[in-house]
């Protein structure tokens, strides 16, 4: 746990491949641009979340130093990216042996050593967690009071939702308890005509919000492989925007919740429902905005 949290603690979660360390990246430089001191921390045994604020780097992780078993400075495993972000990425074990969660741990526990948070007074510490499967490891941030509150990275795809609503079941469980509450979802990587409306349903019968729609974008593949965040490699565009306007959300927002998760048999009616209705739009059975 982090002892007198200073800084708002953040935990940004979602399915692999869903854009979580875009997401995240791009909200750590809006807030840096903005004036805040940040830190970033990689939560995902690929080790790769600051990788954009970084110019693509090498940074050596928590868990490789440790395993050198030498004393580790902060130096060691840390690097200042873009906008002044402190980037730290708590790696995973060997692959093939042991639990990828257990770089958290590590991480947390030795940035506590280090007094990191009392000497770096952040203003925001951002933990950008893999949310397949919250197994123990990757759900101790939502559990053990490390973070403050949770975002959770979705697109309108059934398993990004699946994602979803099993990281709500976590936040449910371990809110009661003083772990984490949800601060919202935000929808990302959005293409279709009725991606708003699923996850603005999505959101409605969970009683959480959507904090921020952020469409596909080619602005965003460009920048990533300048190795560089958008705020960063396009700061005019119209995703630096919306990433601004996410980052300010996130700033400001103190209407944190408990989310009610679907169960496995409304969760799968829920998706049948709209599946019909995607069919509908997409053949042309019925108007969109009728279907919707």
């Amino acid at each position: 746990m982090v002892g007198n949290k200073i800084g708002k603690h953040i935990a940004i979660y979602g399915k692999g491949g869903i854009g979580k360390s875009t997401t995240t990246s791009n909200v750590s430089a809006a807030l840096a641009t903005a004036g805040y001191k940040v830190i970033q921390i990689g939560c995902d045994p690929k080790s790769d979340s600051t990788n954009t604020l970084r110019g693509n780097t090498y940074l050596p992780t928590v868990l490789d130093c440790l395993r050198e078993g030498t004393r580790v400075h902060l130096e060691d495993v840390s690097a200042v990216g873009f906008g002044g972000v402190l980037c730290i990425e708590s790696g995973g074990p060997v692959p093939g042996v042991g639990c990828a969660g257990r770089g958290i741990n590590a991480a947390v526990n030795l940035l506590n050593e280090l007094n990191l948070f009392e000497e770096f007074k952040p203003d925001f510490v951002l933990y950008d967690v893999l949310g397949d499967v919250v197994c123990g490891g990757f759900a101790v941030p939502i559990r053990d009071g490390i973070t403050d509150r949770t975002y959770v990275v979705s697109s309108s795809d059934f398993m990004a939702i699946y994602a979803a609503n099993n990281l709500f079941k976590a936040i449910n469980k371990y809110a009661p308890s003083g772990g984490s509450l949800l601060g919202g979802v935000i929808g990302n990587g959005l293409s279709a005509s009725y991606s708003t409306a699923i996850l603005d349903d999505f959101a409605e019968r969970t009683g959480t919000k959507i904090a921020a729609y952020i469409s596909r974008s080619l602005t965003v593949s460009q920048s990533e492989l300048y190795g560089k965040t958008v705020i960063e490699a396009n700061p005019d565009s119209a995703h630096a925007a919306l990433y601004r306007e996410l980052a300010k959300y996130i700033a400001e927002n103190e209407e944190l919740v408990t989310p009610n998760p679907l169960g496995a048999a409304q969760l799968r009616d829920w998706a049948r429902d709209w599946g019909d209705r995607i069919y509908n739009i997409e053949t042309g059975v019925v108007g969109e905005r009728e279907s919707i």
